[in-house]
């Protein structure tokens, strides 16, 4: 039995607690928040004990935590649990600083603790089916990824204030997709954005509409367009386009009853929230991690991927910043 320390009790943490109350695998001895109201209510869902954040990091009756804090809060509790051998699972990113990511890469790797860099949507039944089509080689050698994801409405200016910007925010998972299908990292990146959803957060030094086009070594290419704004709902597809075919993954509705008509053709909305889009990969990744700490062949996405993820993010807002390509060095 795996016992599980949980920092961060809002959206993305009682998301994992409901995962994990299911499990006959792992168990939530501890939970704490920056709000203690918050703290106490999911413990007490849980049947675990509400504790402060370092007495968890620290504790000998806990052997992972899952780190769904602020991603200022990251960087030190994450050296604080590999000191104290305690394998984590940390949503992204890892840090809003590459160099800071570099050195608790340093960290993990010296104390000898798993490293789970949550990209959900890598679990995602439609896109990990996609995936594994490729690697099986349904389509040949894969040629241009096309990768689509737009948000129902903006979030709070406040967040966007603090959030990174939209390619560090909001792209990164994409940057990670693009990574998951291509097989390979991206060698030069262009970035475009604009502020067409909300003039408040182009005032905020952000955009709210972007695209970027990325190519790899070989010369395998990938574009990205996000938007804060779509008036049909959540908006998350893909197309991998190789040189003996094409695999695609469409949005997922809420329901597949379709209408016909001599008006044409009517389908359901779109999943409207994230949450309800990725339920399953929130539950499939985090069965990966425990499988993980049960058997460390069981592959995951590590801190290197987080990393990876984040350099791409990084380089996409210089190019945003810049009106030019740039090159990642490797």
């Amino acid at each position: 039995m795996i016992r599980i320390g949980l920092l961060g009790c809002g959206r993305i943490g009682q998301v994992h607690a409901k995962t994990l109350r299911a499990m006959d695998t792992a168990k939530i001895v501890a939970v704490s928040d920056f709000f203690p109201d918050a703290a106490q209510a999911l413990a007490q869902t849980c049947g675990a004990q509400a504790r402060t954040t370092n007495d968890i990091l620290t504790a000998t009756d806990i052997d992972a935590v899952i780190v769904g804090t602020p991603t200022d809060t990251h960087f030190d509790i994450i050296k604080t649990a590999a000191a104290h051998g305690k394998a984590i699972f940390c949503e992204k990113p890892v840090d809003m600083s590459a160099d800071n990511i570099r050195t608790l890469i340093t960290h993990v790797e010296d104390a000898g603790v798993a490293f789970f860099t949550a990209f959900n949507r890598r679990f995602d039944p439609n896109f990990a089916t996609v995936q594994a089509r490729i690697a099986n080689g349904d389509i040949g050698d894969v040629e241009i990824v096309t990768i689509l994801s737009r948000d129902p409405t903006p979030p709070p200016i406040d967040y966007i204030k603090s959030s990174g910007g939209i390619f560090r925010d909001m792209m990164i998972h994409d940057f990670d997709m693009a990574r998951f299908l291509l097989g390979e990292d991206a060698a030069t990146l262009f970035a475009t954005g604009s502020a067409l959803v909300d003039p408040a957060i182009g005032e905020a030094g952000d955009a709210d509409t972007a695209a970027v086009t990325l190519t790899t070594a070989s010369g395998k290419i990938c574009t990205i367009s996000n938007s804060r704004r779509a008036t049909y709902g959540y908006d998350q597809r893909i197309e991998v386009h190789g040189s003996r075919g094409m695999l695609s993954a469409a949005n997922v509705l809420e329901n597949t009853a379709q209408l016909a008509n001599a008006t044409g053709f009517q389908t359901a909305p779109t999943l409207n929230f994230f949450l309800e889009r990725y339920e399953a990969a929130y539950r499939i990744e985090m069965d990966r991690f425990i499988a993980h700490l049960a058997d460390p062949s069981v592959p995951i996405p590590t801190i290197h991927d987080g990393l990876a993820a984040q350099r791409m993010a990084d380089a996409a807002t210089q190019s945003w910043e810049t009106g030019l390509p740039v090159t990642l060095d490797t």
